[in-house]
């Protein structure tokens, strides 16, 4: 299947987003993919930070079995709303193991900015890290996993939020041990218009 009208359209709809979304996004300012951007080569590994003010939006990847069962990534950024305010403090979570299912979201309230990976061959497999950001003391609701990416274990995957409103704040995850590639549920949330209280929804 070929995406790539997939990704000549992705910079139409950011433009609309920005246009009709209720808190004036800047979407017409994104890190974009690139043709063959991926951020990383198969077995090795690497850390992606989203410039300053962004958040992930999108995750692409190709499977490669034959280089030790193992993805290449691409991430897209869009930037936060001004209602939102700037990220008042980052921070790397803690480390997800090769071989093992998980599910983790970023601490203190904060989304996801970025992603940290490094590749086992003695598994098969790479651990996973997350860069996260807090929002001033803004708090999410309305939390949802999307469908699972690739929808078949080996398979390219391609996650686009269409949901302006909806940010990336974890992921869960499951590992088969026979393919030796991970499915992914994104978790995605709304933020609260005003600070609260709680310190970790």
């Amino acid at each position: 299947m070929d995406l790539t009208p997939l990704w000549v359209l992705l910079p139409l709809v950011t433009v609309a987003w920005g246009q009709y979304g209720d808190y004036g996004y800047p979407y017409q300012q994104y890190h974009d993919y690139s043709d063959d951007g991926w951020v990383n080569l198969n077995r090795q590994g690497f850390s992606y930070q989203c410039p300053h003010g962004q958040v992930v939006v999108a995750v692409r990847s190709i499977f490669n079995k034959k280089e030790g069962s193992d993805r290449q990534w691409n991430y897209a950024c869009m930037p936060t709303p001004q209602n939102l305010g700037e990220p008042t403090e980052c921070w790397w979570e803690e480390i997800n193991r090769a071989g093992m299912e998980w599910y983790q979201t970023c601490s203190n309230n904060g989304l996801v900015a970025g992603f940290q990976s490094r590749y086992f061959e003695s598994v098969l497999d790479r651990e996973w890290q997350f860069y996260c950001c807090r929002y001033s003391k803004r708090c999410p609701y309305s939390c949802w996993l999307t469908t699972e990416y690739p929808g078949h274990y080996g398979e390219e995957m391609d996650m686009i939020s269409y949901n302006y409103d909806y940010y990336m704040r974890g992921a869960t995850t499951t590992f088969s041990a026979v393919e030796r590639d991970r499915q992914w549920k994104f978790i995605m949330c709304r933020m609260t218009d005003y600070d609260c209280e709680f310190a970790n929804v």
